[in-house]
């Protein structure tokens, strides 16, 4: 897998992972990328340094808020997918392929789908994302 870095034509900045850098080539070429932000399809990759493996001790640990926010913010995704969606349950991939063909109502929908479901709709150009995690319990945190 590689990780880019990515740009919209607005500058809105954010990272996607592709399977090669033909694989973002070609998604690009198709239009299958958009700005989480706006929707822009106008999206290219950013100057990026590789990640290398060392033995060098990292630096400090990221500000602490940071981490948190970060769970809050999916958390609020989640529970707005969760109040304004329909949950089609394992039928994810069957619905979202209908909804972009035009064989049923276009409408927000979540569930769950297998890995290969999810590659198949990627390929197809069926706009899909994964849904945020449940945030653990508070019994469960540390």
């Amino acid at each position: 897998m590689i990780r880019y870095a990515l740009a919209c034509e607005h500058d809105h900045e954010f990272e996607g992972w592709f399977g090669s850098s033909a694989d973002f080539d070609a998604q690009a070429a198709k239009g299958q990328i958009d700005c989480p932000l706006c929707a822009s399809k106008a999206v290219r990759k950013q100057i990026m340094a590789p990640a290398v493996a060392g033995a060098k001790k990292r630096g400090p640990a990221a500000e602490p808020g940071k981490a948190q926010m970060m769970m809050e913010a999916m958390g609020r995704i989640r529970r707005h997918v969760e109040a304004n969606f329909d949950d089609v349950g394992d039928t994810f991939a069957r619905e979202a392929r209908a909804i972009h063909e035009g064989r049923a109502e276009d409408r927000g929908i979540y569930g769950q789908a297998s890995p290969k479901e999810v590659r198949d709709l990627v390929e197809d150009g069926v706009p899909v994302a994964p849904l945020p995690p449940k945030p653990p319990a508070k019994t469960e945190i540390n």
